[in-house]
């Protein structure tokens, strides 16, 4: 499975700390780094599709610990949340940090990656990778991720209904109009908003 991140560590290398109290409520880093796991697990084998389906849909609305550490468990025994301080340096709302061409680019990959038949995986990368360094890239990524894991769900259950079926490539004719008109919205320094979404990811 080419393009996938790994994760920089591994529970057998060390580097964890105590795991933290089970309803403390996780944040998108603790979210993050439970995905890359993941999905190194799915791109090794580990896991076959279904079963990487369950679990990134479980670690991306997870609110606790205790939510997180079924998801890990048969994966990494040992594995405990990272308990590493990551300090956060905000600009003052007055002036915010200029958008560079990479951050511009990495947001316009968000939506056009879908495009090119990475409905979900695409999104996901870049909200994991330029995402990390980058609030506009991963702005972009996950608006893009929610859209097409709304369009995946609507593919997958409107068929059963007669007027579904005429729906379904209504709707991914709209998903391909509106990945690009999001992705020139990127490359504008605009914000993007696909409308009908369920925005399960934050």
């Amino acid at each position: 499975m080419a393009g996938v991140v790994r994760p920089s560590a591994t529970p057998s290398t060390g580097g964890w700390g105590a795991p933290p109290h089970p309803q403390l409520r996780v944040t998108n880093d603790d979210r993050d780094q439970v995905v890359e796991h993941v999905t190194a697990a799915y791109a090794e084998g580990r896991l076959d599709k279904e079963e990487f389906d369950d679990r990134l849909h479980r670690a991306m609305t997870a609110r606790t610990h205790a939510d997180l550490a079924p998801i890990m468990r048969d994966l990494y025994p040992s594995w405990t949340m990272p308990r590493i301080p990551q300090p956060r340096s905000h600009a003052p709302a007055h002036h915010p940090m200029p958008l560079t061409g990479s951050d511009r680019l990495g947001a316009a990959a968000g939506h056009l990656l879908p495009l090119a038949g990475l409905t979900v995986i695409g999104p996901l990368i870049m909200m994991l990778t330029g995402g990390r360094h980058s609030p506009y890239i991963r702005q972009h990524a996950v608006e893009s991720l929610n859209f097409h894991l709304t369009v995946l769900g609507a593919t997958i259950l409107l068929p059963f209904t007669i007027i579904g079926i005429v729906l379904v490539p209504i709707i991914w004719i709209a998903a391909f109009v509106l990945g690009i008109v999001g992705a020139a919205a990127a490359l504008n320094d605009n914000r993007f908003r696909y409308p009908l979404t369920l925005r399960l990811i934050k």
